[in-house]
């Protein structure tokens, strides 16, 4: 993360808080399962498979999973395909595939719809990759938090006073994301995934002049 430019930290906030607002609605929409965050679904499926609780729904977890890791490796894919071009062709895929679902919701086919949206966030979470690996999780906060609070501690100790902040930021994207989706929620449904689409395609435009993959700075 502070291997890269303000203005690509910037993005990665931005893309967080896609992740946040789209992770509410399905959240929301399912009853306690995720469509980005799948540390949360990986405990619902191990739940329902012992048969303790919720045995009816670890399907829902397992296709949840399934879904975002097939959209892990359709980016990757296109990402080395693309080369110099993979933030806005992958942005435009992840608009283009959380439009889908907002249109599968119109058309009253909620699972689909969900699924594509677990797509389309495994797909995102390939946005940022160096030598073969994602080097900022955009859907996932754990290590984000471990690795603010390690930067805490050298600040403490005397290291870099705010390099901890780069992390902050990500982390409040999320946040500020989720907080959008599950205000929304209430009024639009699913339909508010049509403002996913759209946030997804102006930051692809934004990246438009960046015209090789972006190296740390």
């Amino acid at each position: 993360m502070l291997r890269y430019n303000v203005r690509l930290r910037i993005l990665a906030a931005c893309l967080s808080a896609l992740a946040g607002y789209v992770d509410a609605l399905g959240f929301i929409e399912l009853g306690g399962f995720f469509v980005s965050f799948m540390s949360g679904n990986s405990t619902r499926l191990g739940v329902g498979l012992e048969g303790v609780r919720e045995s009816a729904n670890w399907s829902i977890a397992g296709g949840l999973i399934g879904s975002f890791v097939a959209g892990v490796v359709f980016g990757t894919l296109i990402g080395r395909f693309a080369s110099r071009r993979r933030h806005v062709v992958l942005l435009l895929l992840v608009s283009g595939f959380l439009a889908a679902a907002a249109t599968c919701h119109g058309f009253g086919l909620p699972m689909p719809a969900v699924a594509l949206m677990a797509f389309a966030m495994g797909m995102e979470n390939t946005v940022f990759e160096r030598d073969g690996e994602v080097s900022i999780g955009l859907t996932y906060m754990t290590g984000t938090l471990v690795k603010m609070g390690q930067r805490m501690a050298m600040a403490l100790m005397g290291g870099p006073r705010l390099a901890w902040m780069a992390y902050f930021g990500l982390w409040l994207g999320l946040i500020s994301g989720a907080f959008a989706g599950a205000l929304i929620y209430p009024y639009m449904g699913l339909g508010a995934l049509w403002f996913a689409a759209i946030a997804a395609a102006l930051l692809a435009l934004a990246t438009v002049r960046d015209s090789v993959t972006p190296h740390p700075a």
